[in-house]
């Protein structure tokens, strides 16, 4: 995708003072020091152009006393609309009330007249400093908040270390499959961490939470008016995404007209919010995510073709828990460290049999209900040691696990499919009898003998 606008100015600045020789001097100041700057001599005329183009600049030095709207008058007007655009104000009396309700309405910082001209430009400079660290310090908290948060040495996720490695560096549009709750959006952190956008914004967009009347607009923006309750223009998630990467979780959910819009933006790199007349051009990498099967629903007719090759340029499959049993103890043990009985005590302590248990359960959510166990876990152990007695394990919806499909690729014998069914019928009965062995027999109406084989 190709970039929108140019590096080759610092910032862009609109000046607006009623006095002609103040504002040739801050533009010509400002424009030396590389900024884009623009000057006007009327706050209405001000006005206009921001209702028309409400991000026309990222900064506004404005007058404090003007004929027509005063600099407090429209940031109070401008923050009412919804436009946050930053302001710096200029005034003859910084030390009075007017100054400190400038900074109370929500200006910057101001500029005192009669003023030094080295002082304007450290204001503004100041102010773009400011704004980089600000995104600076977003991008690291996302960073800090998800690394190292990917667990598991088993064969399955090394192969996922690697794959990631491999690709994270390109701007190839990478599609996470897998089950609910195996990792999804943490192999799309790593994937943001490790590449050349890293220090861009991560975008996450929900598909499946939003509604179908929002999600267009979420993604592309919309302009002020194009619908009831637009009374602002918003930039849509693909616009916040620009030189970062945006993660589409679910994106199985969207619709068909939606997924036409989808496609134009991974193909030309142009986004067009809801009720406008123009393309804005992004530079976005592309991470998607499904629990579905978005070849088969292509072949139904619910998920265009075209559109999934587009995201599934690589594939991440995210391998289910019960695949990568060796990584269970690891994930508690991590788990066990983050959700502590109380802050600043040492972590709980986990008893070897509840350990096993959780070692020979089939983890039908993934490692998300693992996550959920432990917690749970802890806050009923109140610091002592977390025993089998105070793990839920039976009861949650588990289903069947055992993949008929790849057994009999497998050439699995019909005996031998029947008796891991079996084996594990009967490990759930027990589970659900709290280990008594008779009751677990009557739910699977079989003798205790014939349960105790199964176990064996």
């Amino acid at each position: 995708m190709t970039t929108r606008g140019s590096d080759a100015t610092r910032g862009r600045i609109l000046v607006c003072d009623d006095e002609g020789p103040i504002v040739e001097t801050l533009v010509e100041l400002l424009r030396d020091e590389g900024y884009d700057v623009e000057g006007l001599t009327s706050s209405t005329e001000l006005m206009r152009r921001l209702k028309a183009q409400p991000d026309a600049c990222d900064l506004l030095i404005l007058d404090v006393q003007m004929p027509e709207l005063g600099g407090i008058q429209v940031i109070e007007q401008l923050r009412a609309a919804g436009n946050e655009i930053a302001a710096i104000v200029i005034t003859a009396h910084a030390a009075s009330s007017v100054a400190i309700k400038a900074i109370q309405v929500g200006a910057y910082d101001y500029i005192q007249k009669p003023f030094d001209i080295d002082a304007v430009a450290l204001v503004v400079e100041r102010f773009f400093k400011y704004q980089l660290l600000t995104a600076q310090v977003r991008v690291l908290t996302q960073r800090a908040a998800s690394r190292d948060r990917m667990i598991g040495d088993s064969p399955a996720m090394l192969e996922i270390y690697k794959t990631i490695g491999r690709v994270a560096l390109s701007d190839a549009s990478v599609l996470v499959t897998g089950e609910t709750g195996t990792g999804k959006e943490l192999a799309a952190n790593l994937l943001h961490q490790n590449s050349a956008r890293r220090d861009g914004p991560l975008i996450k967009v929900n598909c499946a939470a939003l509604p179908e009347t929002l999600i267009e607009s979420e993604l592309f923006g919309h302009e002020k008016g194009a619908f009831t309750g637009a009374m602002a223009l918003r930039k849509g998630r693909f616009e916040q995404a620009h030189r970062g990467t945006i993660f589409l979780d679910e994106v199985g959910e969207i619709s068909l007209a939606v997924q036409k819009k989808l496609l134009r933006v991974l193909q030309e790199g142009e986004v067009e919010r809801v009720g406008g007349t123009g393309v804005v051009r992004v530079d976005v990498r592309v991470v998607a995510a499904t629990n579905r099967d978005l070849l088969a629903d292509s072949r139904k007719g619910l998920f265009r073709e075209d559109l999934y090759y587009r995201l599934n340029v690589v594939n991440l499959h995210m391998p289910p828990l019960r695949e990568r049993k060796t990584d269970i103890q690891l994930l508690v043990e991590h788990f066990l460290n983050k959700h502590r009985a109380r802050p600043g005590a040492p972590p709980t302590p986990i008893t070897e049999e509840a350990l096993d248990r959780m070692q020979d359960y089939d983890w039908p959510g993934n490692v998300r209900q693992l996550q959920n166990e432990i917690e749970r876990a802890v806050a009923l152990s109140q610091g002592r040691a977390i025993s089998s007695q105070l793990l839920s394990l039976s009861g949650q919806g588990t289903t069947l696990l055992v993949d008929i499909a790849a057994r009999v690729r497998d050439k699995q014998s019909l005996d031998a499919l029947i008796g891991d069914v079996a084996r594990q019928a009967a490990r759930e009965a027990l589970a659900q009898s709290d280990g008594d062995e008779r009751a677990a027999a009557e739910r699977l109406a079989i003798e205790p003998a014939a349960l105790r084989g199964y176990l064996a």
